[in-house]
């Protein structure tokens, strides 16, 4: 099976929308753990975590939603203390490699996710749009990037992951 959904470095952005769309992408990432939830709930845990061309499993790709949180909570935080430069994500991802999330239940998965998201809204949530605007350098897209920005990028990512555990399910 080949998958239909783009390959996540082939993802282009324009990040060109006001700051005042920052509350309705954060009802995107509050919105992910229960469509994963609903995607996972009531598959088999043999489905779960069958793996495809040596791809991850539906398992790992929903672990590495919980395991990415907290990049997101790292890049949050230097926007709020005005950093100039975004930490790099991993790119071999290693933690979610090293997490084993196949040999964790699908609850626990969810979960940590839930708890994780739960938590980077959290931080979110009382901002305003003036600190949706701040701005910090992402590395890999080697451009500026406003927080409304990232809080976009950040949806893009789930919504890109929920759609290769929907293929795999």
């Amino acid at each position: 099976m080949d998958s239909d959904v783009l390959p996540w470095l082939e993802y282009h952005w324009a990040f060109d929308f006001p700051p005042g769309m920052f509350r309705a992408i954060l009802e995107r990432l509050r919105g992910t753990p229960a469509r994963l939830e609903e995607l996972l709930l009531g598959v088999s845990d043999a489905r779960l975590m069958t793996r495809h061309r040596g791809r991850w499993s539906a398992k790992e790709h929903a672990g590495h939603l919980w395991t990415v949180d907290a990049l997101w909570h790292t890049r949050i935080g230097e926007y709020l203390r005005g950093a100039q430069e975004l930490t790099a994500a991993d790119m071999a991802n290693r933690a979610t490699g090293a997490a084993a999330y196949d040999d964790r239940p699908g609850g626990e998965i969810m979960g940590g996710f839930r708890t994780a998201r739960t938590h980077t809204l959290a931080l979110l949530d009382p901002l305003s749009p003036a600190d949706a605007a701040r701005v910090a350098h992402h590395p890999r897209l080697n451009r500026p990037m406003r927080l409304v920005d990232l809080c976009y990028f950040a949806a893009e990512h789930d919504d890109h992951h929920l759609a290769l555990i929907r293929e795999l399910v």
